[in-house]
């Protein structure tokens, strides 16, 4: 004996009728297969698409092996310009090194050399001198000799830079002056100043070389 069964189903909020169990069964199944075919549908162009999109663009933006070599070819060209640079660079310095040293060591060794040549002829003049005294006994023109010479040796030196400090009666400055000892001065005025030099100072090209050795009037 076949059993009918009924169901009452609803649809949102609106109330349908009364149907069979087996024409229900039949209705869900053609709705299922319904749905099914919508959905291959629907998936089919986005699963395409997703196709395209994921497709490789190897034939339009892929670089190529001859891209590749020419790239490495500009490298290694830009490299052995860099390196030619820095080997030249490297040479001249090194060729400046060396001269400047050269040129130190030779300006070293003649130094003097100006200084030198320039005082001969006043070594001429000691040596003409020196003859002269086991010829002449005359005091007073042996004397005017070596004043003579003794002039020119100045003006030598005095052309090559060398000057002179004075001293006696200057006040007393450290700068110039190297006190050896005091003495009560002779007069007010005098005190804290030179009275005596014992020993010359020099400057060359106004730069102090040598101290004047001094006397100094003490102060009360």
């Amino acid at each position: 004996m076949a059993i009918i069964g009924y169901f009452r189903f609803f649809y949102g909020q609106r109330k349908c009728q009364i149907v069979p169990l087996a024409q229900l069964a039949s209705i869900l199944s053609m709705a299922k297969g319904l749905n099914t075919r919508q959905m291959t549908d629907n998936n089919e162009p986005i699963m395409e698409e997703q196709s395209a999109m994921e497709a490789p663009e190897d034939g339009l933006n892929a670089p190529s092996d001859k891209d590749y070599d020419a790239e490495i070819a500009m490298l290694n060209k830009q490299i052995e310009e860099l390196k030619d640079k820095y080997l030249r660079l490297f040479a001249d310095f090194d060729n400046h090194k060396k001269r400047s040293v050269r040129e130190r060591q030779e300006w070293a060794a003649s130094a003097g050399k100006d200084i030198v040549t320039a005082i001969l002829p006043v070594i001429d003049d000691m040596e003409r001198a020196l003859k002269a005294t086991n010829e002449n006994t005359d005091v007073n023109a042996m004397r005017e000799g070596l004043a003579l010479v003794f002039t020119k040796f100045t003006n030598i030196m005095d052309q090559k830079g060398l000057k002179s400090l004075s001293s006696i009666g200057e006040p007393f400055d450290v700068e110039k002056h190297e006190a050896i000892t005091e003495i009560p001065a002779p007069s007010e005025d005098m005190k804290g100043k030179v009275i005596d030099e014992v020993e010359k100072g020099y400057t060359l090209n106004d730069k102090v070389i040598r101290y004047a050795k001094v006397v100094v009037g003490k102060r009360d």
